[in-house]
């Protein structure tokens, strides 16, 4: 076997274990983005726990033909980045969606998406990236609970003080 062959498996071994270990995958368009915005978007990716790399669309249609993820042959054509959300799902999608709003550059735009194994076109990957962070929704979910709690306990105090009862302490 050839030598150049036998890095071509190599690359390709490692982009099937990217795919495996991502939870989420932002696949983008990246043509005519400049020296600064390209560094300006590789240092919020490293911020946000993202590994944001370019890959060769061949490669990676090798590596996912190994995985069995089908439909993504007709975006894998021109230039493609590849962002890759290992700690957070949403966090590809958000940084690439922030990126452009600030930065209200054309040259980078969104292709396609997966969420596991699951393919999304570009309308889910922005909705994705329209999606509160983990903290948030943690944390809107906590005030619900507390709320609700508090509403009862409440409702509990006003019985009890109806009723002639000493008030829930």
């Amino acid at each position: 076997m050839s030598k150049n062959l036998e890095v071509k498996k190599q690359v390709v071994a490692e982009i099937v274990k990217k795919f495996q270990d991502a939870q989420s995958v932002v696949i983008v368009k990246y043509s005519g983005l400049t020296v600064e915005n390209a560094t300006a978007l590789r240092e919020q990716f490293r911020a946000n726990g993202v590994d944001y790399c370019v890959l060769k669309n061949t490669l990676v249609r090798r590596a996912l033909n190994e995985l069995k993820i089908e439909g993504l042959d007709d975006v894998l054509n021109g230039p493609s980045a590849f962002a890759f959300g290992m700690q957070d799902p949403v966090s590809p999608a958000k940084v690439v969606n922030d990126f452009l709003q600030k930065s209200k550059s054309t040259a980078l735009e969104f292709k396609a998406g997966l969420l596991g194994k699951e393919l999304m076109n570009v309308e889910q990957v922005k909705a994705l990236a329209e999606t509160p962070s983990r903290e948030v929704l943690l944390a809107r979910l906590v005030g619900s609970l507390q709320s609700s709690i508090a509403g009862f306990v409440r409702v509990l105090d006003a019985i009890a003080k109806k009723n002639g009862e000493a008030p829930a302490a």
